[in-house]
């Protein structure tokens, strides 16, 4: 039997293979009426920071924080989204079908990824019922997610 790799990030393929993870989600997103509402505002820099934040999450280097904001910063971005629960639902949906699609095919690694995405997505819908400006005090580092969960 081979030895897993020591981090999602490279048992996912690494920082390109996230990249094609969040295209492929964001085409579907973006065509989706329950979702594209969500994000009137999207822009294509937004799949990059999704990569570079999963990345970070699943073991990577720390870009997110270092360049983009960190923890707090994904935070205040779903400040005032009022995700309903039927939105997080239709975006595990089609988060699930992108990992099914352009992850490696080993189940416990997609079996991680979605439940990193379900932890995460509530949050958001969480976070989300809060104003715009609503101060989140400090939300501490940026998680990781690895073999067992939440590190």
């Amino acid at each position: 039997m081979t030895e897993r790799p020591h981090t999602l990030l490279e048992a996912t393929g690494g920082i390109e293979a996230l990249r094609r993870l969040s295209n492929t989600f964001y085409e579907a997103v973006l065509a989706d009426p329950v979702l594209a509402p969500v994000f009137a505002d999207f822009t294509r820099t937004h799949i990059e920071h999704v990569a570079v934040w999963l990345a970070e999450v699943f073991g990577g280097d720390t870009a997110f924080t270092d360049e983009l904001g960190g923890h707090q910063a994904l935070l205040r971005a779903h400040l005032g989204l009022e995700i309903t629960e039927e939105q997080r639902l239709r975006w595990m949906e089609l988060m699930t079908g992108a990992v099914e699609k352009e992850l490696p095919p080993d189940e416990e690694l997609r079996r991680q990824v979605v439940a990193y995405f379900d932890w995460g997505t509530t949050i958001a819908r969480e976070v989300s019922a809060d104003p715009a400006g609503t101060d989140l005090g400090n939300p501490g580092p940026t998680p990781r997610w690895g073999w067992d969960g939440l590190a």
